[in-house]
Parts: C-alpha cells; structure tokens; sequence
C-alpha cells in the first residue's frame, strides 16, 4: 500500500468512530454523531480538525487490541457566522466517549489554543465518564481540563452542550463553564447515578428525574437551557455566540440598525391600577429590546426574576429584571443566585446591562433564612456592585427596602436611574409602614381598621412615589414609560466609552 494510501485509510477509519453500528446505535437514541454534531455547528467548510490520528496509550485489559483513531474526541477550530471558535465533540461510539489520557490532552490542546488567540470554546459533552481501564491518569486528565477551565473563566466565553451522559468527575468542566445547555430526553448530568443513590440513600430514581434537562432547568439551576432535541441546542449556541464578544479584550458585534419611531405608548397602560396586581415583566421587555432579538437564560429556574440578552438599537445588553408575575417579583436564595451569575458574565465580556426593577423585598420566612438569604442576597448586591459595564436602571413600579439598593441602585454605582410615574420607592409597603409609624394613633382609635387605612394612604402620598428620590438625585429622571426605549438608546450610546478604574487587587472574595 502506498504511502498516500495509508494515510487516506487513516482518515477512512477516524470518520468511522466506533463503526457502522455503533453509528447506527447513536441515532437510534435520537443522537447525532460528534461529527454530525459539528457540521451543524459550524460554517460550511470551515472545520479545521485537530488530532485526527491520535491514539490511546493503554496496553492493559486488552486495550492494545482495540485502537481508533481520535480516541473518542473530534477537536478543531473553524467559525461561526464568520468568527472564529474552537470545538471539542466527544464520540459515544468510540468507548463510551469516555475520558482517556489523550482524549484529555486533545482538548487541552484546544483550550490552550483558544485562550492564546482569544476565542469561545464550545464543547459538546457525551461521555461515560472517566476511561476506567486507565485509573488515575484519566482522572488527572479531567484536572487538566477543569484547571483550564478556570484559567480560561472570564477571558474567553466557554459554552458547554450535554448530549448524552455527563456523570461524575465530567460534570464539573461544564458547571465551570459560562452556559449549559442540555437537550430533553436524551442528556443528563450528576454526580452519582440512580444506583449509587439506591445504594446510599436507598431513594429510587431515574435518570430523568436525578439529572435530566427538565430537573436541571427548573429544580437545581444548573443548565440555562433545556432543548427540545440536538438542532434546537446547537441553534440554541449560535444565537448564545451571537452577543457575546470573541474575548475579555473586545466588545459584542453590533448589527445593523435603522433608526425609527422609538415610541412605546403600549408600556403608558402596562402597570395595572392596582399596585397588588401582577403584570408581565417579559412585555415591558420586548417593547424595549430590539424586535424578536431577546433571548433568556434560564427560563424555567428563580421565575421570579428574569435574565437575557438583548439588542438595543443593534447592541447587546444584558437584561435582570424582576417579575411580578412570579412570586410579586421577590427577591430569594434562587433568584439573587440567577442574576449574580449572569451580572458577572456580563460585566466579564463587556455586556452593558439593563436592571428593570419591581421588587417587593427579600422573601421572608425560616426556610430562606435558614438556608442563607444573606449570603445568596449578596451575592447579586456584590455582582452589581462589582460591575464596571454601563448599568442602567428604570424603576417601573415598587423598589421597597434592600431590595431597592440591591437592584442597581445610584448608590452601589448604576450610570443612570430611570423611574416611570408608577414607581413607589420606600423603605416597605404602605400597609406595613404605617402600622409602625402610627401603631400608637391606631391603637387608641375607636374604628382601627378605618384609621389605618386612613393612615395607609397618608403614607402612599407621602412615599409611595418616584419624586423623594428624584430631589436627591438618586433618580436622574422621571420619565414617560412611551419614551424609555429611546432613553435607553441615547444612554447606551452616551455610556460607551465608560471607564471604571478600580483598585488594585488579586479579586474580591465574592459571599459564596
């Protein structure tokens, strides 16, 4: 066999995986293959591959007998939408996808290479996990990978896909990553499978229900986004890509705009009458963003506040809102978890932020105290405090108590604060100030009830509104609610070139 032939059966065999079978086994289950995976990830003929020919190392338990080519890894760099990422896409049909010393170092190679030439890193997550017949040299090969994750946190976006299984030591390289993305039915994570937990805990559950999408997305948090199938999920990264910048060093791309009527009048009758009743948050939103341009992160986790990105006249912004119409909007242990965490994406790759602010206050009661409000409230105080990015804030209805310092407040350093007619900013409620303020008067009326109301209402006229604030200067601006996307437009655009400096130090000690 000639030597041009040798290496054309080289590659024969690295496209092959695990085989025609194994192949087939793989979409059975409703999965694509790793490079099916990539195809559709990136720009048509961009894919450059890394480390086709590399082989394991292991002569033990009769592994010498049983080689392929890639070791169970496809990596390379190509674009996407014509920017240049690094991928890394485990093949469940070569072993399981499992984690061999040099299916590690492939991915190593990539990360170093994308931290060197700043750009993402995308991996595509399927694996059995560690590569048993190897021992502890696999396991050093997931320290090696989570040691670059963090070297690579903050510096270049990571975007991590689970598309099978991702169980015990595999788990911890996505969690350090900045978006998770997991796809319904057929992906899921833990720490220890359904038989370990029988064993220890004697509960019995399934995959599904221990760490599956849905689980994820909506009980621990620890995906942002659960996908209906693989197309959706890879879609799902591309738009993610889309408003970020290639690195720490560089801005989000800009798209392009057309000026036009700014006006809203809709958001003039969003706020109902009623200061209890609830009202969609996500509408004030998407009369605010760019058309059809926001997309939120972890939708069905902490619903009582909102995350995501947006456009604002064709430039990213980063979206924390609170969300009336889920738990009034309050602010707990998950919701303070949520914002901090996408506050500090933001703030890392140079994403201004929007704050929409109605929030009654910090949910009470033993079990948020017990499992540590204080410190998961801080969090989200210390990340928008941190936060050198422009950070704009609009008040549309209650800012009460710490909440109001906590959501972007002039004093932890907002840019600029906006607050519509409707805005009530106090220390509490009417109700419950008044039965403080007044406890005496109340107690020695004939008719309680109606001298508190009488009381109640005395305090909404004095407090219950956006102009206390306004003559201190911690709001710059009452403003009509019909305006403030052109507002938002102009502040962005006045703020670009914001400069923050900070003193010197090693980093903060964030409240973990």
């Amino acid at each position: 066999m000639d030597k041009i032939s040798v290496l054309q059966e080289k590659i024969r065999l690295a496209m092959l995986g695990g085989g025609e079978k194994r192949i087939e086994s793989q979409h059975k289950k409703g999965k694509l293959t790793a490079r099916e995976r990539i195809h559709l990830l990136m720009d048509e003929g961009s894919f450059e591959e890394v480390g086709m020919l590399v082989t394991h190392r292991c002569r033990d338990f009769g592994m010498d007998k049983e080689v392929y080519q890639g070791d169970g890894v496809v990596t390379g760099y190509g674009t996407i939408n014509g920017r240049l990422v690094y991928v890394f896409s485990q093949d469940f049909t070569v072993f399981g996808g499992s984690l061999s010393e040099t299916h590690a170092e492939k991915i190593c190679k990539i990360m170093d290479l994308a931290l060197q030439n700043g750009a993402p890193v995308i991996g595509l997550n399927d694996s059995g996990g560690a590569r048993i017949q190897e021992g502890v040299v696999s396991l050093g090969g997931y320290a090696d990978i989570f040691h670059r994750n963090v070297k690579s946190s903050g510096v270049v976006p990571q975007i991590s896909a689970i598309m099978g299984p991702c169980a015990g030591g595999a788990v911890y390289s996505p969690a350090i990553t900045d978006f998770i993305l997991m796809v319904e039915n057929t992906s899921y994570m833990f720490v220890t499978g359904p038989n370990v937990v029988k064993t220890v805990t004697h509960e019995t559950v399934t995959s599904e229900e221990l760490g599956g999408a849905q689980t994820h997305a909506s009980k621990s948090g620890v995906t942002h986004f659960a996908c209906a199938n693989e197309v959706e999920c890879i879609e799902n990264i591309k738009k993610l890509l889309s408003f970020m910048p290639q690195n720490c060093e560089e801005d989000a791309p800009v798209y392009a705009y057309e000026q036009a009527d700014e006006k809203r009048p809709a958001l003039n009758n969003i706020i109902p009458e009623n200061p209890n009743q609830p009202y969609d948050m996500k509408e004030v939103i998407e009369q605010l963003a760019d058309e059809g341009s926001f997309l939120e992160v972890h939708k069905n986790y902490a619903e009582n506040i909102v995350v995501g990105f947006a456009r604002m006249a064709g430039r990213s912004i980063g979206i924390v809102a609170n969300q009336p119409a889920s738990l009034a909007g309050v602010l707990d242990i998950e919701s303070s978890k949520k914002g901090a965490r996408f506050v500090r994406f933001c703030d890392a790759f140079n994403v201004p932020l929007l704050v929409l602010v109605d929030v009654p206050g910090f949910l009470p009661g033993t079990d948020q105290e017990w499992h540590g409000i204080i410190t998961n409230g801080a969090k989200l105080l210390y990340a928008l405090s941190e936060a050198t990015v422009p950070k704009v804030t609009v008040i549309t209805r209650k800012a009460y108590g710490g909440a109001y310092d906590v959501m972007n407040s002039k004093h932890i350093g907002a840019d600029l604060n906006y607050a519509w007619p409707t805005a009530e900013i106090a220390v509490m409620g009417a109700k419950g100030a008044a039965e403080i303020i007044f406890k005496k008067e109340i107690a020695e009326a004939s008719d309680k009830e109606a001298k508190l109301k009488e009381k109640e209402l005395e305090y909404i006229e004095k407090f219950a509104n956006p102009y206390g604030a306004a003559a201190r200067g911690y709001i710059d601006e009452v403003i009509l609610p019909d305006v403030t996307r052109e507002k938002l437009i102009r502040a962005y655009k006045m703020l670009e070139n914001k400069v923050e400096p900070r003193p010197k130090r090693k980093h903060g000690n964030i409240p973990l």
